[in-house]
């Protein structure tokens, strides 16, 4: 434990385990059974590469590994469809060193892998909550504790569902494929929340020691950015493409020399990617021209477009964006959209304007595990004076955070707001 190549097997799983089950599920038409021939791989990977050392290409490592072990599942298997004994035969022919052409196989309009497992997972089959879990756990990498705190939900119920969801899709025999675009729409949506909340976990990792996870960032943009050629017609997609461009030019200034987080106000905005930013207003005024301006995400793209409009915090249309954001709670009323308007409107309006709104959701079962609410409350009553007050909010915002770098910009504010409360010695600051 500890050595060098489990590091490599960690660091490759978290890389390149989306394509590895993706590539796996198209070979095999099996979603289940592809996460499981991954796993497999892996653990060979930690029998093998202490002994014999990191391969040169340890993803087409894992991935050869996991198609022998397909090829003697299905030899075992008498019981095999026409289509997995012809793949058999493909990858014994090729062998080792180059890829079988599987596209003539499982062929679709697009050839992409990873879209392909995304529409599967999204199939409608499964529940809204089973859909976006499954696809969290096999496209984004995230652990289960990982996506029960993007939901706010407990653990074990986002276990169940990703296990329920697999049962499902092999019950149903749910083929591995981008549906025709009779049925694109009515998986869209959670297709396109999927990739949002991806992103979202690399744009403010739940838990870890990073405070990013720009892999998991440049992933979603990726999908959205195909997901808009696909569907160019849909102004949502245009939407969820606009808002990740915009959020994902700020990677660079999010944080600090250190890897500390930098806060949006306190960003040097000399460092946001002025070109993604670009890409982020034109996909607005697609949407736009397409006339889906009152979108989730195109409503969100706006906000995000007045911060990237801005060249200095202050000249930020603070007025604007609380009225998005009370459009948006308006057309999915949410505890937390309506905690991000509390933010808008104290900036708007005054600290005591926005404490008023958050005191409202402090009752919300949502919220109570949610550290941004403490930190969000700690905020308002540091600048209304009240500094003793804010510290204890500081502090619950620590214990409530899973990630390292949050935990620790949390801390460091109690220590200051106790420090203006006088209850703490500047010399002891560490």
């Amino acid at each position: 434990m500890g050595s060098p190549a489990h590091a490599a097997v960690e660091s490759v799983v978290r890389m390149e385990s989306a394509r590895l089950i993706a590539g796996l599920a198209r070979y095999t038409g099996d979603v289940g059974l592809a996460e499981e021939l991954a796993q497999d791989a892996v653990v060979a990977a930690l029998e093998q590469w202490p002994g014999e050392g990191v391969p040169r290409n340890p993803g087409a490592w894992l991935m050869t590994v996991a198609r022998r072990r397909a090829v003697d599942l299905f030899r075992r298997n008498h019981d095999l469809r026409l289509k997995y004994a012809q793949i058999a035969r493909a990858v014994e022919a090729e062998g080792d060193t180059v890829t079988p052409d599987f596209d003539r196989a499982f062929s679709d309009d697009i050839d992409d892998d990873l879209l392909r497992l995304i529409f599967t997972a999204c199939h409608p089959v499964l529940s809204v909550p089973a859909r976006t879990a499954l696809t969290l756990r096999l496209l984004g990498g995230l652990t289960t504790a990982e996506i029960a705190r993007a939901y706010l939900v407990p653990e074990p119920t986002v276990a169940q569902r990703i296990v329920r969801a697999k049962r499902v899709l092999a019950r149903e025999h749910v083929p591995f494929e981008v549906p025709g675009p009779a049925d694109r729409p009515a998986r869209l949506s959670s297709v396109l929340e999927v990739i949002y909340l991806i992103f979202n976990e690399g744009y403010s990792a739940t838990a870890g020691d990073d405070w990013m996870r720009p892999d998991l960032c440049a992933e979603a943009l990726r999908l959205a950015r195909v997901l808009a050629g696909l569907a160019p017609e849909e102004p949502e997609v245009h939407g969820l493409a606009a808002l990740l461009e915009i959020q994902a030019s700020r990677l660079g200034a999010r944080a600090g020399p250190s890897g500390e987080p930098v806060l949006l106000l306190d960003q040097n905005r000399a460092r946001w990617d002025r070109l993604l930013i670009r890409r982020g207003l034109a996909a607005l005024d697609r949407t736009r021209e397409l006339g889906g301006t009152d979108g989730p995400y195109a409503l969100q793209a706006a906000i995000a477009a007045c911060h990237a409009e801005a060249f200095r915090a202050e000249d930020t249309n603070w007025a604007r964006i609380a009225a998005l954001y009370e459009a948006l709670a308006r057309r999915v009323p949410s505890p937390v959209v309506a905690l991000n308007r509390a933010v808008a409107v104290s900036m708007a309006q005054g600290p005591q304007a926005g404490l008023d709104l958050v005191d409202q959701l402090t009752a919300e079962p949502a919220l109570r595990g949610y550290h941004l609410l403490p930190s969000v409350r700690g905020d308002l009553l540091l600048k209304l004076g009240r500094a003793a007050e804010a510290r204890s909010e500081f502090e619950r915002a620590a214990e409530l955070t899973g990630n390292a770098a949050e935990r620790e910009l949390s801390e460091d504010r109690a220590r200051a707001a106790a420090e203006q409360a006088g209850d703490l010695d500047p010399s002891s600051r560490s």
